[in-house]
């Protein structure tokens, strides 16, 4: 009887309806209720008068909200009857009473929800964690759905109050002559009515009940607005979306993409300043380093270290430099391949098909003998180890920027295979980013399922083989019967307008890219066929194109190598300087060995001097490795730990490739070749 007193009591004085008494009362009333749940300043019959007092007063407000139902049903009949209203104007009315009748049928089931969950922590035990988490969860989803809700009830309400006004200016319209500027502008405004509602997507009515969507509470702040004098209404101030930032409970930041209304053109100023802020700072930093002897990519992952979350923090838009880095990583693949010949891909695409492949399985399998002996999961060790066989392209081609040369007296170039193997690397990293699936079951399958795991990993590797098929099937037909007229049909339309030439071997590019994608293959690999099929048409085709594409590949290397910079933290770094540099040279030596292994074995042995310099140019880690590594610790194949780890020794192993790569080139190129190839 107590309990369900205090229930009852704590019921009124949280509902919504309405208030029970002024504020005076209502204090009074709570003071008494604490009295009475801790058995003081009452007698036993005081409590059980006060219980039913207070039950007697819910009932009456359910009472009065089931008469005010019955009086709602009843207007709305009388103005579905009324002839004198528009068919438009019954509408409005009967659609303004459902939302006062909606928001009586919320208020009760809150009331009714509040009970039910004091019930269920009153009867649970204190002591149980994870009664008390289910507890807060429900109460969680009780609150986002009734949120929701009242936000969905706010925006009727705003719609209501939006077309009340233009029933009065209609109403006002009507009553008065329009002149001719003002029937126009009517007419404009009816148009522009329509317009909003045939591109007015209503996403979030859409996707609300679609599976694996969850409501979250976050938090929306607002552009540096705040601080202006300019005087602006709560309502221009609501309607105003702007560019907020909405911040969820796990700390992820989201920026707007799309607004509701498309007619306003907007701009992200963070994307925009980030963009700015990394572009002057890349200079200085690039200078720096050419001063003392570094490539100047080194300055720009300063420059991202300096601006990233490790540094100023000032990069607010890190997702958006990321995205368009990328594309810094397929203008340089397109030109990689614009100096790569298809003659010359059909004479190391053996080697490089082998070589990637054998370097691979031998690390895996270094890598689960030193998982054993270490007691690291299988699949961790799988993962760890594809990560680190991994080696970076853009890198690798910057070390060769103007180097390519052709072969001399039969010999392979070390470039071309240098680059075939890179590419088909990226080519496993497509395959491997559709095996984790595999490996995230795997870490929780039971060894009964292993053969199918096993299966299900041989019969992507047969896709993967079939999607390659396809693509140099197609890149066949491309070079025999459709880039020659496609290209002179470019030429022809560019003379005087670079514009064209420059979209035409754009639009190439990205159609290459769209194709491989599609394919399950690695978009990288479109980009260096893109280049490869163009390079077919001679010489002077490869250098008019590169004195056009080169400027734009620049500019977005410099995001790229940036982004990577945002990912650098120097002062975990330091802390674990011992064990990283220690991990770091273990990789690259190991790697380093492993690669003059597998090329002693595959090279012809006319070109076995190159092995050197090819082994030195795959001796460190892709920066690829920081987007495997960051979708395993969101699965679970990998921990925080290792992650930092990862993202550590490829830092380390980047900055150390420079100084290794010269040193194979000093040892192994004749003097005269040496300097455009450092």
């Amino acid at each position: 009887m107590k309990a369900t007193g205090f229930i009852s009591l704590w019921t009124l004085v949280s509902l919504p309806c309405g208030p029970l008494a002024n504020p005076a009362e209502r204090e009074d009333v709570v003071k008494h209720a604490i009295k009475l749940h801790r058995g003081k300043g009452a007698v036993i019959t005081q409590r059980r008068q006060w219980v039913l007092e207070s039950c007697r007063k819910l009932s009456g407000l359910l009472r009065q909200k089931n008469v005010v139902l019955n009086k709602l049903k009843n207007a709305i009949r009388a103005v579905e009857k009324d002839a004198g209203l528009s068919d438009e104007e019954k509408l409005f009315q009967v659609h303004t009473f459902e939302i006062f009748q909606k928001e009586l049928n919320e208020s009760e089931n809150s009331v009714f929800q509040a009970i039910h969950g004091l019930q269920r922590a009153l009867q649970g035990d204190y002591k149980d964690v994870v009664n008390m988490k289910e507890s807060s969860r429900q109460r969680l989803e009780a609150l986002r759905e009734a949120a929701i809700k009242e936000e969905m009830e706010y925006v009727e309400l705003l719609a209501a109050e939006k077309h009340q006004v233009e029933a009065l200016k209609n109403m006002q319209h009507q009553n008065k002559s329009l002149s001719m500027l003002d029937e126009i502008l009517e007419d404009v405004r009816k148009a522009a009515d329509r317009l909003e509602e045939e591109i007015e997507e209503h996403a979030f009515d859409d996707n609300k009940s679609v599976r694996g969507v969850n409501f979250e509470a976050v938090l929306r702040v607002e552009e540096d607005e705040a601080n202006s004098k300019r005087n602006a209404s709560k309502r221009e101030v609501e309607d105003d979306l702007g560019l907020s930032m909405l911040i969820d409970s796990q700390n992820n930041q989201y920026i707007l993409t799309k607004p509701r209304d498309s007619t306003i053109p907007r701009a992200d100023h963070h994307f925009i300043k980030d963009i700015v802020t990394i572009g002057m700072l890349s200079l200085p930093c690039g200078w720096l380093c050419t001063t003392i002897g570094l490539p100047t990519m080194f300055g720009y992952i300063i420059c991202g270290v300096l601006l990233g979350p490790s540094g100023l923090n000032s990069i607010k838009s890190i997702v958006q430099v990321e995205t368009l880095g990328e594309f810094g990583v397929f203008f340089t693949l397109f030109l990689v391949g614009l100096e790569f010949s298809p003659e010359r891909l059909r004479k190391v695409w053996k080697i490089s098909l082998q070589g990637p492949c054998y370097m691979t399985v031998l690390m895996i399998a270094f890598g689960l003998l030193w998982g054993h002996l270490l007691q690291i999961r299988p699949t961790q060790s799988v993962f760890i180890s594809t990560c680190l066989s991994l080696s970076s392209t853009p890198l690798v081609s910057r070390f060769l920027a103007g180097s390519i040369r052709g072969d001399k007296e039969g010999d392979i170039d070390y470039s071309s295979v240098l680059l075939g193997m890179l590419v088909m690397q990226d080519v496993q990293l497509g395959l491997f980013i559709a095996v984790m699936p595999t490996l995230i079951q795997a870490g929780v399958s039971t060894y009964s399922s292993i053969f199918k795991e096993i299966l299900r990993i041989l019969i992507l590797i047969g896709q993967i083989l079939f999607s390659l098929a396809a693509v140099f099937l197609l890149c066949l037909v491309i070079k025999t019967y459709l880039i020659g007229p496609y290209y002179r049909k470019l030429h022809t339309e560019s003379k005087g307008n670079k514009e064209i030439l420059i979209l035409g071997i754009t639009a190439f590019t990205f159609l290459m890219l769209t194709i491989t994608e599609l394919l399950d293959v690695s978009m990288e690999l479109g980009c260096f066929l893109a280049g490869a099929l163009i390079s077919s048409q001679g010489h002077m085709v490869t250098e008019e194109i590169m004195c056009c594409i080169e400027p734009i590949r620049d500019f977005l290397a410099i995001i790229f190598f940036a982004s990577i910079g945002l990912h650098v933290f120097p002062t975990f770094v330091i802390y674990e300087l011992t064990v990283l540099l220690f991990l770091t040279l273990s990789v690259v030596i190991m790697k380093f060995v492993l690669a003059v292994l597998v090329l002693s074995l595959i090279l012809p042995k006319t070109s076995q001097y190159i092995k050197w310099i090819v082994s030195a140019g795959l001796a460190q880690v892709s920066e690829f490795s920081f987007v495997l590594g960051s979708r395993a610790r969101r699965a679970g194949i990998i921990s925080r730990e290792v992650y930092l780890l990862i993202l550590s020794v490829t830092t380390l192993s980047l900055l150390l490739a420079p100084a290794l790569w010269r040193a194979a080139i000093m040892k192994c190129v004749p003097r005269p070749e040496r300097r455009s190839s450092t």
